[in-house]
């Protein structure tokens, strides 16, 4: 990917030496750039605004409130875990982060939701996701989205005069992803569980 980013580069700066554009090619960097810096402000104030008022959620118990309710789903979707065992706790609480967007609150947790699989799990062996891992790195891939805040910040930074209007759209779009990769998954895994006990 690194070799990518530079390739495009020297191949954009090639093409403009020899098409005679270096001109406007070294204006519109400038310009671009500087709209750049502008956007990436706009966009750390609206960040910053939703990610203080999740986090005053988060204290006064809202994601433990939700997570509890996701309690039964989760015990649905991973069923190699102990219900009501440290896995569970973690992976409910990352997906109670996911949908309320509390996006530096949910990697954290996935991460330590991974660890408790594995450590819970009879069936993991390193380097070989099971199931469990398997669903909960899609759930955190595909999330129910509440609050879409960096895409309105971008809306809003780009001139939307309602950022948030699109939150219907938001709603039904991440739902029907999330029971399709869900689904798909599900399928998948019962699959390859056919297949792992006809070699055996």
């Amino acid at each position: 990917m690194q070799a990518v980013l530079v390739i495009i580069p020297i191949i954009s700066l090639i093409f403009a030496v020899f098409g005679g554009n270096m001109g406007a090619v070294s204006s519109e960097m400038l310009n671009k750039s500087g709209e750049a810096v502008e956007l990436v402000i706009s966009l750390c104030g609206m960040i910053c605004f939703w990610s203080g008022l999740m986090r005053v959620a988060e204290k006064a118990g809202l994601v433990e409130k939700l997570g509890r309710l996701l309690s039964a789903p989760a015990a649905f979707l991973f069923k190699g875990i102990k219900r009501g065992g440290k896995a569970s706790q973690l992976i409910t609480l990352n997906l109670a982060a996911n949908i309320l967007g509390l996006g530096n609150a949910s990697t954290p947790l996935g991460i330590a939701a991974m660890k408790a699989i594995a450590d819970e799990s009879g069936d993991y062996t390193d380097g070989t996701a099971t199931d469990d891992m398997i669903m909960l790195a899609v759930l955190n891939t595909a999330s129910l989205q509440i609050i879409p805040a960096t895409a309105a910040a971008l809306r809003a930074a780009n001139g939307a005069e309602k950022p948030f209007d699109i939150l219907p759209c938001v709603w039904i779009v991440s739902a029907y992803s999330l029971i399709l990769v869900v689904t798909v998954t599900k399928l998948m895994c019962a699959v390859s569980r056919q297949r792992r006990k006809r070699k055996l």
